[in-house]
């Protein structure tokens, strides 16, 4: 009676593991068109923007984002002018003309006036806020090129 009690829970064993669907692997966090967004690191990519930041993963858990560029998956930190927001490619912005009014004529306008995502070098001419030259590059999405990094 032992050995058919054992036959019969060895076939029901092997019933249910034929049944049960196959493992599969995660699927990858890249390309997902859920996460062309910037997004708090999950934790199993925690070690691998670490990593491409030289850093430490509790860093990296406070300060960092995710999005995926098409199949590739992207990492930001952010910093004391590393800004992980779109790029603002205004040509107008109040904070410079605000500045303008008050410092007419001045070379060079401070990122406290103009924000830390704005691309262009700005002056005022008069009390008139300028964007000048291009000094940061914008990815397809509209990020900071510079600040973001391909992460393997």
């Amino acid at each position: 009676m032992r050995g058919a009690m054992a036959l019969l829970l060895f076939a029901v064993l092997v019933a249910g593991a034929a049944s049960a669907p196959p493992a599969r692997a995660a699927e990858p966090y890249c390309p997902n068109t859920a996460h062309v967004l910037p997004a708090p690191v999950p934790p199993d990519l925690l070690p691998a923007v670490a990593k491409a930041f030289g850093s430490d993963v509790g860093s990296v858990r406070d300060a960092a984002f995710v999005r995926c560029l098409g199949p590739t998956l992207m990492g930001c930190t952010v910093g004391a002018n590393l800004v992980c927001d779109k790029a603002d490619t205004r040509r107008e912005l109040p904070g410079a003309t605000a500045w303008c009014r008050q410092h007419p004529g001045a070379e060079g306008i401070p990122m406290a006036a103009t924000g830390h995502a704005t691309i262009y070098d700005w002056s005022c001419k008069g009390t008139t806020a300028v964007a000048g030259k291009v000094l940061m590059a914008v990815d397809p999405q509209g990020y900071i090129a510079d600040n973001w990094k391909e992460i393997h």
